[in-house]
């Protein structure tokens, strides 16, 4: 054999190996296609399609197909889109048929939730979703405000400095009494004061299946106007299967969480009853700030094929010490943590229990209905030690330089009807519906200890008294539907009716008598086009109105606000990229806005009308997956919030202050998650925050510089570890999470307040101020242990 023909074999085996190994790994791998449709064979456009052993997945294109490379072999494929059952299948992708996933529509709340108040993916309204498997991660006793706190946006802070107790959200610089909050479609904030309190239902995270933040004006919905955002929460949903789980976390000043749940899945394939019972305590930052809350959730359900009947029961009591006067500014140079009450029950005191009924019934393919009923049992008070009081201050009950120990209730009841019809057919979604609420309440105070009290005055007896009702009629129609394949139209059109009456004595002994009615009509509108599987935009415009609060008529302030909402939105989404970006602009006409100071028997924040005031802005948030195992979360949001030619009195003068900065409203926000997975059941992440400045008052530090708030930036680590187990339970969560790790001290709230001096200095009309701040936490952990089986 010739060298040159030893060569040419040589050659001609390299040449066949290298082509045996190209057909084998051709062989070993394929282009896996299918498309996802719903029970009308018509194609879902976004539905997820996940191969969850190689944590790997795709989403559906405009005609509902999808392309994802894969070795051969034998798979789970977990096919999801929202208001639609998830489908698992096993495939063999030896078989190169193209497959057909058809979804079945989800007879859960879950469907009910996301027609009535809930906007889709392509919605043109400003959105965030969170998952219950997200909010997990984090769930270790603190309240749903401090949970959300790393959404765009968004602000969140406490009384107590843990995030346990009296919490507290805003968003684009709106307080908590301007979102609007549901709970299964159901109005959670209170009628009266519009505010939200969680501290009435400790640990209702553990009972949150998923939820949804609107930012701006959002889509109607029931109850209070939306004027910074709206939050829809949906409770547990139904489960398939038995099982439970027992939770206790510990953590930095006294902290403990201690939760029991239970399901019993389905029997005979129609019933589920399940539960959760809730302990919560922590000590506070601030000293003898404390926190008791005690809780409970308890559901049951009817299933059948085109029926869902549910029944559910819960709230909670809690008692908490009272931290919310906070610290001067020199109280707070001398010790943060000091807290100015030294009365040993100085506390609140409530009990809240709510009861619901939801009946959602399919009448067809195209049609379905719902009915939602529910009564809320408020009840409670907070206790008070005064001390040198007058007596005319207390009805003559007390005789004058009396100290005096009171009690101011709250004696509520709420009841709700919503009612919604929804038609969805080849393109075209109508949902229509009713919602009517009422709302009675007394507001009382007591006196249960004087040192000196007056003739013939007993413990108990009642130094004031007023009581109040509020109704509330809205019905809306919302309308989407393809205007070509590629661009969408949405319209939603409300009329609120609401009647709030009032007659007695304030806490203050002044008189109160209000029969005001409101009637409202709120058009939204918009647009989303698609330009292709990865970008979208979107435009809308919404008008929204809302009526003063309790606290608002008290003050003199009884006419309606109004809001116009333009939103203009771009959206792009790839396997590796998703990016939302958003410019606001929100023109406020008589926006009643926070003045910076608070009430000093009850503080409650209190609003003065701005006359013209808008807010500029815009948003970016995105998820980017670096690798396999590393994802990046970033947000941020620019805003600009101006009173346009505000008007204050200093020094006796009623000045033109021109354009002043309003409260609470930081220019610059800025949120990211950075999130190592390195197997699928461990996961660290590392969050960080920046709030810039913020003014305390409207007079843009007219006066003096007390009403600032420095900017702050914190950073949070977070784990989660899911170990299989074989025996006795499935699997035990441990979950740990170290706030503000590099132990920064910041003060992210506070009340502002100017007064003349006349009583110090007679005859002249010289302002004086003052401030309160907030101290939250500094470095401080929780740890917890879930057992579910």
């Amino acid at each position: 054999m010739t060298f040159h023909s030893l060569v040419k074999k040589v050659n001609l085996v390299a040449f066949l190996a290298i082509m045996l190994t190209t057909l084998n790994a051709n062989a070993q791998s394929i282009i896996l296609t299918g498309k996802v449709i719903n029970q009308n064979q018509q194609p879902l456009e976004g539905a997820s399609v996940i191969i969850p052993s190689l944590q790997k997945g795709t989403i559906t294109d405009t005609e509902g197909e999808f392309k994802l490379k894969l070795s051969k072999g034998i798979y789970e494929v977990e096919v999801s889109f929202v208001g639609f059952k998830t489908l698992k299948k096993q495939i063999d992708t030896n078989n190169s048929q193209e497959l057909i996933f058809q979804l079945k529509t989800d007879t859960i709340l879950d469907e009910v939730l996301v027609s009535a108040v809930r906007v889709k993916a392509d919605a043109p309204v400003t959105h965030s979703n969170l998952s219950k498997k997200e909010i997990a991660k984090r769930n270790l006793g603190q309240d749903i405000p401090v949970l959300l706190n790393y959404l765009p946006s968004v602000t969140s802070s406490s009384d107590a400095g843990a995030g346990i107790g009296y919490t507290y959200i805003r968003v684009r610089g709106s307080d908590a009494s301007r979102v609007n909050v549901t709970i299964n479609g159901i109005p959670y904030n209170d009628a009266e004061s519009q505010g939200t309190f969680w501290v009435n239902m400790g640990d209702f995270a553990s009972s949150t299946e998923n939820l949804q933040l609107q930012r701006g004006v959002g889509t109607s919905t029931n109850g209070s106007g939306a004027f910074g955002a709206s939050l829809n929460i949906l409770t547990d949903a139904v489960s398939e299967e038995a099982g439970g789980e027992i939770s206790n976390s510990f953590g930095s000043f006294g902290t403990r969480k201690h939760t029991v749940k239970f399901t019993t899945g389905k029997i005979n394939e129609n019933f589920e009853l399940a539960g959760r019972l809730s302990n919560i305590y922590s000590d506070g930052y601030v000293d003898r700030a404390f926190t008791d809350l005690k809780s409970y959730f308890l559901q049951g359900s009817y299933t059948d094929e085109n029926t869902l009947i549910k029944a559910l029961a819960f709230g909670g009591q809690e008692k908490t010490y009272q931290a919310w006067f906070g610290l001067t500014k020199e109280q707070l140079e001398e010790n943060r943590r000091q807290n100015p009450y030294t009365y040993d029950n100085e506390t609140d005191n409530y009990w809240q229990d709510h009861y619901q009924l939801h009946w959602n019934e399919r009448l067809s393919d195209e049609w379905s209905t719902n009915i939602g009923l529910n009564y809320t049992r408020g009840k409670g008070y907070f206790e008070q030690f005064k001390d040198g009081e007058d007596a005319v201050d207390y009805n003559n009950l007390i005789v004058d330089g009396s100290d005096v120990i009171v009690r101011r209730w709250l004696d509520n009841h709420f009841y709700v009807a919503n009612g919604t019809a929804t038609y969805n057919n080849e393109g075209i979604e109508v949902i229509s519906g009713v919602s009517y609420s009422t709302y009675n309440n007394e507001h009382y105070g007591e006196i249960i200890w004087g040192s000196d009290l007056a003739a013939n005055t007993n413990w108990g007896d009642r130094y004031y008294f007023s009581d109040s009702k509020k109704t509330d009629w809205s019905v809306f129609s919302k309308v989407s539907f393809n205007i070509t394949n590629s661009l969408k139209a949405f319209v939603d059109l409300q009329g609120r009716f609401v009647n709030y009456t009032t007659k007695g004595l304030t806490s203050d002994r002044d008189p109160i008598d209000v029969d005001k009615q409101f009637n409202f009509f709120n058009p939204k509108l918009g647009l989303t086009h698609r330009f292709d599987e990865n970008h979208s935009i979107y435009a809308s415009y919404a008008r929204a109105n809302r009526e003063p609060n309790r606290n608002d008529f008290e003050g003199g302030n009884s006419q309606h606000e109004s809001l116009d909402d333009y939103e203009l939105g771009w959206r792009f989404s790839n396997k590796k990229v998703k990016l939302n970006t958003n410019i606001y602009y929100m023109d406020y006409q008589n926006q009643l806005i926070l003045t910076g100071a608070i009430d000093p028997n009850s503080g409650e924040p209190l609003r003065s009308s701005s006359g013209n005031s808008y807010r500029l802005g815009i948003e970016i948030d995105a998820d980017i997956q670096l690798d396999k195992t590393l994802w990046i979360r970033p947000n941020i949001a620019f805003s600009e919030n101006v009173n346009q030619d505000y008007y204050a009195e200093i020094d006796g003068v009623l000045t033109n202050l021109g354009d002043t900065p309003i409260t609470f409203s930081p220019d610059i926000i800025f949120g990211n998650a950075l999130v190592y997975q390195p197997i699928s059941n461990l996961q660290l992440a590392f969050l960080s925050k920046y709030v810039g400045k913020q003014f305390m008052s409207n007079l843009n530090s007219t006066v003096s510089d007390l009403d600032v708030l420095k900017g702050f930036f914190t950073s949070d680590f977070n784990f989660t570890y899911e170990l299989k187990t074989k025996k006795i339970f499935k699997s035990i969560v441990f979950t740990g999470i170290v706030n503000n790790i590099f132990n920064k001290e910041y003060v992210d709230r506070g009340y502002y307040y100017t007064f003349d001096d006349t009583w110090s200095n007679p005859g002249t009309t010289t302002t004086v101020d003052g401030a309160g701040f907030y101290p939250q936490a500094t470095r401080n952990f929780l740890l917890g242990a879930t057992l579910k089986f």
